[in-house]
């Protein structure tokens, strides 16, 4: 299971069958403090992500660069000859379900609303979502009420 940012587009691949598979990276992201320099550290992690057939139909038409998405699915690996002639390896997550947490059009359509500027750079790091602080109320205390058996609303 994994929660993370499209690190670039889908790339689709059809086979004579009428079958398709669809691969794309997604990065996570891991922080925490360094207890030594109190310094906040943040790791980034790239996977590769593999759907097949109509999920990976899907995924194309409706996910792009910087979304967020969740996977679930199952670890293969993989080798093969390089053209240089060595044995390459590599790990894919196969998945067997997903989500679309968030998309970038959705991203910059509710900064724009809020009147913060959108963010339409690329880069190689993934979207971070946007944080919007506002500046804080002191909470105001709340009445004592007694409930009446009376106003019950069911």
């Amino acid at each position: 299971m994994l929660i993370g940012h499209l690190g670039d587009e889908v790339k689709m691949h059809y086979f004579e069958g009428g079958g398709s598979i669809g691969r794309f990276p997604i990065a996570t992201n891991e922080s925490y403090t360094n207890k030594q320099t109190g310094e906040r550290v943040t790791n980034t992690d790239w996977h590769n992500i593999v759907v097949r057939n109509k999920a990976a139909e899907i995924c194309e038409k409706y996910l792009s660069k910087g979304d967020k998405i969740y996977v679930e699915g199952r670890l293969k690996n993989r080798q093969w000859q390089g053209e240089d002639g060595n044995t390459r390896y590599t790990t894919e997550v196969h998945v067997q379900d997903f989500t679309f947490l968030s998309t970038k059009k959705e991203s910059m359509a509710n900064a724009q609303a809020t009147g913060q500027p959108s963010q339409t750079t690329q880069s190689s790091k993934p979207a971070q979502p946007v944080q919007h602080n506002e500046p804080t109320r002191p909470a105001e205390p709340t009445p004592s009420v007694e409930p009446d058996d009376d106003d019950l609303p069911f």
